[in-house]
């Protein structure tokens, strides 16, 4: 396997470098990265849980497709890429907002990133890569909030952190998807 860099970047976004992305996530450096979350027409969220062979938070249930551009690679460009890479199909989203942060993982790994989150919506049915994701389901807002209030380790950091986010974006664009 080839080895995979980030692109590390200051608290405004502005690439600074790059760095082998374990090395990143061992000296808690900060680094560009995204996430998307896609809903369906009934307005559930797709939510995927990591496969269990990841190298961080194997088995947590998140949002729908997230990782990190590559080198040279523009973000949006880079989300739709794992769409299809991870999900086995891609759809029209838009970037809503993006966030920094900074959490412990197991096996003494820290992500420290500057997250941007993309919002769409589309009916395809995943075919999901095995290697990147254990299954998928469809949940609604309220039943993922229940979810997570019940059991928060059960998701990943940075779900749990954008979540509020999402679903404020998507009430308020819901006509417009």
């Amino acid at each position: 396997m080839a080895t995979e860099y980030v692109i590390l970047v200051d608290e405004h976004d502005n690439m600074t470098g790059f760095m082998e992305k374990m090395e990143a996530h061992t000296g808690a450096h900060l680094h560009r990265a995204f996430s998307v979350f896609i809903f369906n027409h009934y307005g559930q969220l797709l939510l995927q849980q990591r496969a269990h062979s990841k190298y961080h938070s194997p088995g947590l249930w998140t949002n729908t497709c997230c990782s990190h551009p590559r080198p040279g690679e523009e973000t949006a460009d880079a989300a739709h890429r794992r769409m299809n890479e991870e999900m086995g199909f891609d759809c029209d989203f838009e970037e809503a907002f993006s966030f920094v942060y900074k959490a412990e993982l197991d096996n003494n790994l820290t992500e420290h990133e500057f997250d941007h989150v993309f919002i769409g919506t589309s009916d395809a049915t995943p075919q999901i890569n095995p290697e990147e994701v254990a299954d998928t389901r469809y949940a609604d807002i309220q039943q993922i909030r229940a979810e997570m209030n019940q059991h928060p380790e059960s998701f990943t950091i940075w779900f749990r952190i954008a979540f509020d986010r999402v679903e404020a974006y998507f009430r308020e664009n819901l006509k417009k998807m």
